[in-house]
């Protein structure tokens, strides 16, 4: 699946928040990476940065103005392609063979886990520490396993609550609200809402919202399913009454980002949970019906703003790199502020800088980022598991089943649970 990441007209490394490979891949140690992690953490020279393809042109003026200030550490860049599963793929390959030329690497936030879990980055602890003062905890939360962080939060997105200000002047603050005004859609003949619930990884993202803002988990904090309580229950059942009375319209049980966005944007609904890349093309492309109404606010939850699934991307050093000591300067450099206002300007990335979203120079150029602040701060990784594959196919297949209304809610969610267990996560 490519997720579309931070307001881009075209792909980059955020636009593929969202995806990861079918297959975990095997090798590798228990966390921590043993001898590996010890070795040559004072060493200084070249290194190498790996990355999905750079499509946006962030990376290289960026890579250019390190070489310049450090000529004898250069950073060499090896761009993967624009796929986020053959980029996890890659990863997975080169570390399993201990390739010593993947110095640093861009992790999505649902790979860290694994990658932690199997001995192969970094603990960013001790002399490796970095500075997480004035990141936003969620960012620092996904680039963590068990309580030490193995990746540097480098760009993060959350969820978007679209919708008409013609038609519905104050945005709803929780989910009943968003509901009760569906008479509104009806009265003007569009759909209500919708979301991502095609059976594939959005529908993890939009099943685990649910759940979440309802005061749900899909894991504990020890990691194990917690599906069978009567929170998560109540979550996915808001899907599943929504598509029973027509509130989500049927059709929306097909749709992905891009299919979401165009049903929005030709003005057939009322309400649209999408990440922030919509509203660039919402408000400029020609054909667009909302462009002079969208309105953007944060996702509704059961009380008050609800938990959006968070993305993003991490930069880690891998326990196999020669120069660990230029390693952890380059990841410092890529999260110092000028760097963050370079991807957020240039790139479009969601910054992981909490200042920068009340930076008035930011947000003259993009006026969302208050209610983007909002989402990621309240957004929740989605399950931090090495066995998020199966984990994410177990959401999917259950969560998909109810939608359809094959299954009730509290069945998926105890089918759900069995299935997670069975992958690992429960044990």
């Amino acid at each position: 699946m490519k997720t579309p990441g931070f307001l881009l007209p075209v792909a980059t490394a955020g636009v593929l928040a969202l995806s990861l490979s079918a297959c975990a891949g095997g090798g590798g140690t228990s966390g921590g990476g043993g001898s590996d992690a010890e070795a040559n953490l004072d060493s200084r020279g070249p290194i190498t940065y790996v990355q999905g393809k750079d499509n946006s042109n962030v990376v290289r003026p960026l890579i250019e103005k390190w070489n310049a200030a450090h000529p004898d550490e250069k950073v060499t860049f090896k761009e993967q392609t624009d796929n986020a599963d053959q980029q996890h793929d890659d990863l997975v390959q080169n570390f399993q063979a201990k390739n010593a030329d993947y110095d640093v690497a861009s992790v999505d936030v649902v790979w860290t886990a694994e990658f932690a879990a199997k001995g192969w980055l970094q603990p960013l602890k001790d002399k490796m520490a970095i500075d997480t003062n004035g990141m936003l905890e969620p960012t620092i939360e996904a680039g963590s396993y068990k309580g030490t962080l193995y990746a540097a939060p480098v760009s993060s997105d959350g969820g978007i609550l679209y919708y008409r200000k013609d038609l519905v002047p104050t945005p709803p603050k929780t989910w009943d609200e968003m509901m009760g005004m569906c008479s509104i859609a009806k009265q003007n003949n569009i759909g209500c809402y919708s979301g991502q619930f095609k059976q594939y990884e959005g529908l993890t993202v939009n099943a685990s919202e649910a759940i979440n803002s309802a005061g749900g988990s899909v894991l504990d904090k020890d990691g194990k399913p917690s599906l069978n309580t009567p929170e998560a229950e109540a979550g996915l059942n808001n899907l599943v009454e929504a598509f029973k009375n027509g509130n989500i319209p049927a059709e929306a049980i097909t749709y992905q980002e891009e299919e979401s966005r165009r049903a929005f944007q030709d003005g057939k609904l009322l309400f649209l949970r999408n990440w922030p890349y919509v509203y660039n093309l919402a408000t400029t492309e020609g054909s667009s019906k909302v462009k002079d109404v969208l309105g953007m606010a944060a996702l509704p939850g059961k009380d008050g703003p609800g938990a959006s699934s968070l993305g993003g991307h991490s930069a880690a050093v891998s326990v196999y790199s020669d120069h660990k000591a230029t390693s952890l300067d380059f990841v410092k450099f890529l999260v110092e502020e000028e760097q963050q206002k370079f991807f957020a300007t240039q790139g479009s990335l969601a910054p992981v800088l909490g200042d920068l979203y009340e930076d008035q120079e930011l947000v003259a150029k993009l006026p969302y980022l208050p209610v983007l602040k909002t989402s990621i701060e309240n957004a929740v990784p989605r399950p931090v598991t090495p066995f998020y594959p199966a984990v994410t196919k177990a959401i999917q297949d259950n969560a998909y089943a109810a939608l359809k209304g094959e299954k009730p809610a509290k069945d998926a969610l105890s089918d759900m649970q069995k299935s997670i267990e069975t992958a690992g996560a429960g044990s």
